[in-house]
């Protein structure tokens, strides 16, 4: 079985808590993805924006993106799949808490993140099948 180590996409950078939405969003842009992990200052994970995150909490509230911060955005433990966690493990979070995006920790610090298209290059149509069922019959 497959473990969420050899399922995620390594490389995730990270948005400081204290960088603006503005900035998230760029990096967002340059990166090609709709989630960055938000850290602190000690490296450790804090939370995770999305694209969606910016629309909904800021733009459609009337704030500014150039003022808020990512940090103001994060809620909460954010929910997470240790590295050594088998791909049932995985899917079972997240169908359990409805995300399409998971980060991955080891030893207390983010060293990937596992989206929808990691999952579908990775496991059995079945298993992919069930989680889009799942995760789109929750809406």
């Amino acid at each position: 079985m497959k473990t969420a180590r050899e399922i995620m996409h390594t490389g995730a950078a990270c948005v400081q808590e204290t960088e603006t939405l503005m900035d998230a969003a760029r990096r967002m842009g340059e990166l090609d993805v709709g989630a960055l992990p938000i850290c602190g200052p000690d490296d450790r994970l804090h939370g995770i924006i999305t694209d969606r995150d910016i629309v909904i909490k800021c733009l459609a509230k009337g704030k500014d993106p150039g003022h808020m911060t990512a940090g103001q955005l994060a809620q909460g433990k954010p929910v997470t799949v240790d590295a050594d966690a088998g791909a049932d493990q995985v899917l079972a979070t997240m169908q359990d808490h409805r995300i399409r995006r998971v980060p991955v920790i080891a030893d207390h610090r983010l060293v990937g993140m596992i989206s929808e298209a990691d999952l579908a290059r990775h496991l059995t149509d079945e298993q992919v099948g069930h989680f889009v069922e799942t995760i789109c019959a929750a809406r």
